[in-house]
C-alpha cells in the first residue's frame, strides 16, 4: 500500500517544530508496511497537485509567512482543498493553518482576513489587552482513549458554531479560546487544533487513525491496524498529566 502526504509550505508553515509529525507519520508507516511520499505543496507547486494527495499536513507561522500563505491558499489551493476534505480525504491543520480553514480571522487592529470557510469557525485575536494562550494542554477526544496532549502557544481566540464539533474537551489547558473549554475541530476524517509539542509523536493513537483513514479513503476498505509499541510516549503523557493535575483553575482535575 502507497499513501501521498501533501505537506503545505513546509518553508513557510514550520516554525514551532511540527515536522516532528512528519517524522512521526513517516516512522509509523514504515513500521506498518506502508510506503507513504512526503509531496511538498509550496507556492510553486500547481494547484492541481493537491487532487493527488491521500493525506494532508500544515503547520503554523508567523504572521508574515501566513499573509502569505493566506493569499496563496485563496487564489489558488483552497478550492481543491476544500473538495478534497469534503469527500473524506484526511488531514491535520495545526494553529494558523488551522485558523486558516475557518470563516474569518480578525487582527488585534479589527481588520478582518477571510478564510476558506470549510471550517464553520472564526478567530478574534484581543491584541495586548489579553495574555496568550501558552502551555501545556491536555484533552479527551472523540477519536482516541484517554487524555491527548501538546503545547499551545496562540493569541487568537477560536470560536466554533456548533461546540459539538469539537476536537475535544480540555482537562487542562486553554484550547480555543480559554472559556468554553473546546479545543480544535473534527470534521470529516479533518482535525484543526492549536496542539503543537508536535501531537502526533506524542500521541500515537493519532497518527493510526490518519494512516487508517487515509488507507480507508484511497483503497476503499475498512481496516485495523496493530496497535503500536508506545511504551515511551505514554510515559512522556503520564509526566505531562502528573504535572497538570494539581491545577484545577484549568478546568477540573483529570477524569472529568
Amino acid at each position: 500500500m502507497k499513501l501521498y502526504l501533501g505537506w503545505f509550505y513546509p518553508e513557510l508553515m514550520s516554525t514551532y517544530g511540527d515536522r516532528g509529525n512528519i517524522i512521526a507519520l513517516n516512522y509509523w508507516a514504515k513500521v506498518l508496511g506502508i510506503e507513504l511520499e512526503v509531496i511538498t505543496i509550496s507556492l510553486s507547486q500547481p494547484k492541481e497537485m493537491v487532487t493527488k494527495m491521500d493525506m494532508f499536513f500544515m503547520g503554523g507561522a508567523q504572521d508574515k509567512q501566513q499573509e502569505i500563505v493566506n493569499q496563496d491558499l485563496k487564489n489558488n489551493k483552497g478550492d481543491y482543498l476544500k473538495k478534497a476534505i469534503e469527500v473524506g480525504v484526511p488531514g491535520l491543520f495545526v494553529c494558523g493553518a488551522y485558523q486558516f480553514l475557518g470563516r474569518y480571522y480578525k487582527a488585534a487592529d479589527g481588520t478582518k482576513i477571510p478564510g476558506l470557510s470549510i471550517f464553520d469557525l472564526y478567530t478574534e485575536n484581543p491584541g495586548d489587552k489579553f495574555p496568550r494562550l501558552i502551555g501545556d494542554i491536555g484533552i479527551k477526544t472523540k477519536i482516541t482513549a484517554g487524555v491527548v496532549i501538546g503545547f499551545e502557544n496562540h493569541g487568537g481566540r477560536t470560536y466554533l458554531s456548533d461546540k459539538n464539533l469539537a476536537f475535544g474537551k480540555v482537562v487542562f489547558g486553554f484550547g480555543n479560546n480559554g472559556m468554553d473549554k473546546t479545543e480544535g475541530i473534527f470534521y470529516k476524517n479533518t482535525i484543526g487544533t492549536y496542539l503543537h509539542g508536535p501531537i502526533l509523536p506524542k500521541n500515537p493513537s493519532l497518527t493510526r487513525f490518519f494512516l487508517e483513514k487515509a488507507i480507508e479513503k484511497k483503497y476503499q476498505k475498512k481496516i485495523r491496524m496493530k496497535k503500536f509499541d508506545e511504551e515511551w510516549e505514554k510515559k512522556a503523557r503520564e509526566i505531562v498529566i502528573k504535572r497538570n493535575s494539581d491545577k484545577p483553575e484549568k478546568f477540573g482535575e483529570i477524569g472529568d
